[in-house]
């Protein structure tokens, strides 16, 4: 069964355009307990909400997990993950973090609750919220 997930970046420093750019990026670095218990949890084949943090405040793109979780590259301590992720297509307008916050379908979306969080969990009724505010 399908799953569903939002995935922060920096867009100056991992960027939509670089993962379509790579057609298949590893997504590392992600040092919170919750966030990378969340990447523990995905399998092949689950949709992934692309935002851009700091700059924009938005979701981007969709992506798809194309391998599961393995120990990241960068990490000595043998106690972070990683995963790859593919792009499947850019949103035809993006949905904003203001715009997240004021839809109250939207008010247990766990990056509002919790908005350090990297990697987060998203309903199937969320997504399809998001979704549908895309257009």
């Amino acid at each position: 069964m399908t799953q569903y997930w939002l995935m922060k970046s920096e867009p100056d420093e991992y960027g939509w355009d670089d993962l379509v750019a790579e057609k298949e990026g590893t997504w590392d670095g992600v040092k919170n307990s919750q966030a990378s218990n969340n990447m523990k949890e995905m399998k092949v084949g689950d949709q992934v909400f692309f935002y851009h943090s700091r700059q924009g405040l938005e979701i981007v793109g969709i992506m798809e997990v194309s391998e599961e979780h393995f120990p990241d590259p960068f990490d000595d301590t043998g106690r972070w993950v990683a995963v790859k992720v593919k792009p499947v297509r850019k949103l035809d307008k993006t949905v904003t973090l203001k715009a997240m916050k004021q839809n109250p379908k939207l008010s247990d979306l766990q990056i509002i609750r919790q908005s350090r969080l990297s990697v987060a969990a998203v309903t199937k009724a969320q997504w399809d919220e998001i979704l549908a505010m895309a257009g």
